[in-house]
């Protein structure tokens, strides 16, 4: 995984509740075993669609490594390519008021970072960012908080997933750092 502490970056505005993962990479291209190129299909039925010309991702005037959109992203099928979808992309974290538990943790396990923040603040985030496409957001993992112009809220991530963004690691890579403590373990159990 790749190591996340800070990112300072413009965000795109995704202002729909309840995307399923079906819209966020349909299931044509689930055969797919590689995560490479799968961004070039993300949100693609919406990117070409008859009003795809206005579709947020379609807009040049937005770009960013962050993605900010309505509550329940990730509803649907739990398919681990939309987070891949999503990555592949360029997307780093993603900001919700919530979102659907098997995309968490599908996301989480796969490097991408999700802050859950109350709908006031997402609110204004939209509002500002709608009017001035240009703004930049900051997101500190050690210190647990996102500013975005004079707002700064903390956020919550459990100790073990903030560990792994800020280390690298997946879960494999965890679990071989722990390897001289699980040695010092079957030495003392040995030993008995």
């Amino acid at each position: 995984m790749e190591i996340f502490k800070t990112i300072i970056s413009r965000c795109l505005p995704l202002d729909i509740d309840n995307i399923d993962t079906d819209q966020i990479i349909p299931a044509r291209f689930l055969k797919w075993s590689s995560r490479l190129n799968l961004g070039t299909h993300l949100f693609i039925d919406w990117r070409d669609s008859q009003n795809g010309n206005q579709f947020i991702l379609n807009n040049k005037q937005y770009t960013g490594d962050i993605l900010i959109t309505g509550p329940n992203l990730g509803c649907g099928s739990s398919r681990e390519h939309a987070v891949w979808a999503i990555m592949d992309y360029g997307i780093k974290a993603i900001i919700s008021t919530s979102f659907a538990d098997i995309f968490k943790q599908n996301a989480l396990n796969n490097g991408l970072l999700l802050i859950e923040l109350k709908q006031d603040l997402v609110n204004y985030i939209w509002n500002h960012i709608f009017k001035l496409p240009n703004s930049n957001f900051k997101i500190n993992l050690n210190e647990e908080y996102v500013q975005f112009k004079n707002k700064k809220q903390h956020f919550e991530i459990n100790a073990y997933n903030k560990q792994c963004f800020i280390k690298g690691y997946d879960d494999l890579d965890y679990l071989i750092h722990l390897k001289p403590q699980i040695r010092d373990f079957e030495k003392k159990r040995l030993d008995q």
